[in-house]
């Protein structure tokens, strides 16, 4: 039931959002083509359904979605009502309601809101002040950050960090645009359709698929590597630090007319016709690159409809399926985390080609798809190319601006983007505040193309078929929300009642009925309603699961190349960390050869940089076993401090050998030693085949304390058993 029929009903006001006004100028904000396009059009048709940046750190990312907000049109909302309500189409469920038929009204600038990663989930989606509901007979609802993003914009910087249960309240806001609070039989929902933007750095590991899929477009970013443009950027940093107020009004000019151009694109949204000859085109696309369900058929085509607006059209054409196609359907193809980002274009330009040609009646009026955007006049009345009437550069949905992606400045520090071209497709001119030394387009006028974000790297992939069991931590731990180990957790089922440490979680209504029932006669209750005091609280104690921290600590000597092992291991461990991956694991990885051991992946959650690392990984030489086992023992160390509450489980993977050093066999018992003291239980992957057998890793097995267990049966017998093998019910790891 909705707290908008009942009376009692208190509320505070919502999070103010940032204000626009602080951020660096998007204008300012140079190249990034892709990223600077992709917001501007969900800026012109927030249905689009939001952007996902990803790149290396320093990309200004943070950056140019801060700056977004300031370009966005005002919003007209109900005063005074906590929930941003349109005048026009008021929620008829809005917890402020029933709104009067004759409403006050207010402009605000469009809000900008930021979700932190460790945001509690009352702060997300707001909270109901159970104390006070029991004690009081009041029902008290704080609204959350969803409340304050409806109609504006809601940023997650490193979204891939962001835990899983704020991961399913964002999915069930963006599916529903709706945000429902039930706790107790008791429910509030209010109106939260907002653009969802994210960035995150892949390195740091990867997102969900379902909420992956929920990001309209998404955009690779990298920084430039001309030297040129990286003194711009440098420039541009120096004086917005220097003189904030000044650089923002060199800038204002700019800003004002991207902005300008958006509202003008808003309102042309509408009588964009989309034929059914775009419409075909992508379909075939869509289906050439063979992508899951029609989500991405419906978004390619919002897409192509604003990327027509924003040019001045009325029409779509093949140029702008193109673009929308190369936006909508990357992360879209992704099948499994070692699946490379990225769409190739011979193929896109093939797929387009082909329905030109089945249906010669295309969308663009004859251009093709690789002809640029069709002739005509932009929202300013000059060409939609750069000065010289050349293919649209930058967020215009042609090729990025100058030499290529780079960095650009920020309000927090971030070092800022680079590229040669204006938000709004123009190339550079004479009223550029950067001055003469700004860095040129190409020496025909037009804008040059994006430059790759780095080279090509190999990337190994599990067998098809190929599936690890579930393997577990003793004991229950109380670390990240995650899918692997036991743990105490704020979602799962109930097991108990405490009494609150902090701010009240989830309330145990019965324990605190029980703690409240026997003084009821000292507190001259006599009849109604319990009377209760702070004291009787209780909260739910819940048992969920956890994430781990995954260690492989994998042989990589002579021994296991000689013999081709490292095939098998190799697909024995992708197919554990496509576990890590699902389980929402971090994932480490240290391999020894030759005369040491080295850190081949600190501890992350990235398990395509994992893969990537162990594609890499040579062969050869003598096995340092002692080495490799210090190396671990160090890692544990050293991630037990940054990260207490993940507890470990480790992977040693080799046929027990050592053969580097001297007495490599006493040394390899005491390295053996000194990991069995760090607490975290291990698993012993025996690599050894062949006839002859010496067991060695089965010693090293016992010299651990740890399971053993022959690599074929690593994929095809549960692990659970081998994680706790050797353990006593009493020893946990902390």
């Amino acid at each position: 039931m909705s707290t908008t029929s009942k009376p009692g009903l208190r509320a505070t006001r919502p999070p103010r959002p940032e204000a626009p006004g602080a951020n660096y100028p998007f204008s300012a904000v140079l190249g990034m083509a892709d990223m600077r396009l992709a917001l501007l059009l969900n800026a012109v048709n927030p249905a689009i359904g939001g952007v996902l940046v990803r790149g290396e750190k320093g990309t200004a990312k943070s950056t140019a979605v801060r700056a977004l907000a300031a370009l966005l049109p005002p919003v007209v909302r109900v005063a005074d009502c906590r929930f941003a309500c349109d005048p026009q189409t008021p929620d008829p469920r809005c917890p402020d309601g029933p709104h009067p038929a004759v409403r006050t009204t207010e402009r605000r600038p469009a809000a900008l809101v930021e979700l932190p990663v460790g945001a509690a989930e009352d702060r997300v989606v707001g909270s109901l002040d159970l104390e006070r509901a029991l004690a009081d007979g009041v029902r008290a609802y704080e609204p959350g950050l969803l409340a304050a993003a409806h109609r504006g914009v809601l940023y997650v910087d490193e979204v891939n960090l962001l835990h899983d249960h704020l991961v399913d309240l964002l999915l069930d806001a963006a599916a529903m645009g709706r945000c429902h609070v039930e706790r107790e039989g008791v429910s509030v929902s209010h109106a939260a359709r907002f653009l969802l933007v994210g960035t995150m750095n892949p390195e740091e590991g990867e997102l969900r698929p379902q909420l992956l899929d929920r990001f309209g477009l998404t955009v690779e970013v990298a920084a430039s590597r001309d030297p040129a443009v990286r003194v711009e950027v440098v420039r541009r940093r120096l004086d917005a630090d220097a003189d904030p107020a000044g650089f923002a009004a060199r800038w204002a000019g700019e800003d004002a007319a991207v902005a300008g151009r958006v509202a003008d694109a808003r309102a042309r949204l509408d009588g964009v016709v989309l034929t059914d000859a775009a419409l075909r085109q992508i379909a075939e696309v869509c289906a050439a690159f063979d992508v899951d369900g029609m989500r991405a058929d419906i978004v390619t085509a919002r897409t192509a409809v604003a990327h027509a607006a924003w040019q001045g059209r009325d029409r779509v054409t093949a140029e702008d399926v193109r673009v929308a196609a190369r936006l909508a359907l990357p992360h879209r193809r992704r099948r499994d985390p070692f699946d490379t980002p990225g769409l190739d274009e011979e193929r896109l330009d093939e797929a387009l080609n082909r329905a030109q040609e089945e249906h010669p009646d295309g969308p663009d009026d004859g251009t093709g798809p690789d002809d640029g955007p069709a002739g005509g006049t932009g929202p300013d009345g000059g060409p939609d190319g750069g000065p010289d009437g050349g293919p649209a550069g930058g967020p215009d949905g042609g090729p990025a601006g100058g030499t290529g992606p780079g960095g650009a400045g920020g309000p927090a520090g971030d070092t800022g983007s680079a590229g040669d071209t204006h938000p709004d497709g123009s190339a550079g001119s004479a009223a550029d505040p950067s001055g003469p030394d700004r860095p040129a387009a190409g020496e025909d006028g037009t804008s040059r193309p994006e430059q790759p974000s780095r080279d090509a790297r190999p990337v190994a992939a599990p067998q098809p078929g190929l599936r690890a069991r579930l393997f577990t931590a003793p004991g229950i731990g109380e670390g990240v929300p995650g899918r692997r180990s036991r743990a105490r957790t704020g979602r799962g089922r109930t097991t108990g009642a405490r009494v609150p440490a902090g701010r009240l979680g989830a309330l145990h209504l019965p324990a605190t009925v029980r703690a409240a029932a026997g003084y009821q006669v000292a507190r001259g209750r006599t009849s109604g309603p319990l009377r209760l005091r702070p004291a009787d609280v209780r909260e739910a104690v819940r048992e969920g699961r956890e994430g781990n921290l995954v260690l492989f600590v994998v042989d990589a000597s002579g021994s296991m190349g000689a013999r081709q092992r490292m095939s098998a291991v190799k697909g024995a461990v992708l197919a554990l960390l496509t576990d890590a991956y699902q389980r929402r694991d971090k994932v480490a990885v240290v391999a020894f050869r030759g005369a040491g051991a080295e850190v081949l992946l600190p501890a992350t959650a990235s398990v395509l940089a994992a893969s990537t690392r162990l594609a890499e990984l040579p062969t050869g030489g003598r096995t340092p076993l002692a080495e490799g086992l210090l190396a671990a023992a160090e890692l544990l160390r050293v991630e037990r401090l940054r990260d207490p509450r993940r507890r470990p489980l480790t992977l040693v993977v080799t046929d027990g050998r050592a053969t580097a050093g001297a007495d490599p066999l006493p040394r390899a018992a005491r390295a053996a030693a000194v990991l069995r003291a760090t607490g975290a239980p291990c698993v012993v992957v025996d690599c050894e085949s062949g006839p002859v057998r010496l067991d060695l890793a089965r010693r090293l097995a016992t010299q651990l304390a740890a399971a053993h267990h022959p690599l074929p049966a690593v994929t095809t017998s549960p692990l659970a058993e081998l994680a706790t093998a050797g353990f006593t019910a009493e020893r946990s790891v902390v």
